[in-house]
């Protein structure tokens, strides 16, 4: 990488834990200029304005997450492995994502949906994303016949997601990891009650 590209991805990584924890709107260029030691024209020297840091970042939260949950299932056989792997990472990580300031895209979908328009498109492709990555494992899963035929993928994908994110934001408002591992669980009973054969 240049030297420009360095700096970037040096602001981007010194701000990616204050924009999940602060929020998007919450973040000042102080925060910015504090976590990186930089000033302000050498940050708007890199970005256009705080909004480009702020989607910059979140698509390197994302990309951070995305990266953890493959690394969590990629090694696994079968589509219902794939699923819980899902469900294991939350359980064996929710203290790391809690002190990260929460899931990066409960974050911003809460703050983009009404307040940060710029943002709330990447938003909603990177949840298209993590819907279409769970419905390719039940496709899978239909494909080799260890799943249900007629389920929807898009649906349970869908629910997994929603059970996830709501474990999660009650998990952390209420300082209870068991309130997730409540979802989590209930996600491995629809994986095994409802979706496999």
């Amino acid at each position: 990488m240049s030297k420009a590209e360095n700096t970037k991805q040096f602001i981007i990584e010194k701000a990616s834990p204050i924009f999940n924890k602060k929020g998007y709107a919450g973040t000042s260029l102080t925060d910015l200029m504090e976590a990186t030691g930089l000033t302000k024209g050498s940050i708007y020297g890199n970005f256009e304005n705080k909004d480009e840091v702020a989607i910059a970042v979140y698509k390197y939260n994302v990309k951070a997450l995305g990266k953890r949950l493959d690394d969590a299932m990629n090694h696994k056989k079968t589509a219902s492995d794939k699923l819980i792997a899902f469900t294991d990472y939350y359980r064996t990580n929710w203290k790391g994502t809690f002190e990260r300031g929460g899931c990066p895209i409960l974050n911003a979908s809460v703050e983009a949906d009404d307040n940060l328009p710029f943002l709330k498109k990447t938003v909603q492709e990177s949840v298209k994303n993590w819907v279409t990555r769970i419905s390719k494992i039940v496709d899978e899963g239909k494909q080799n016949g260890e799943f249900k035929k007629d389920i929807s993928s898009l649906e349970y994908a869908y629910s997994i997601i929603t059970m996830i994110e709501g474990g999660i934001m009650l998990a952390k408002i209420e300082n209870n990891p068991k309130l997730l591992f409540l979802a989590l669980d209930r996600i491995v009973t629809i994986i095994n009650k409802e979706i496999r054969k």
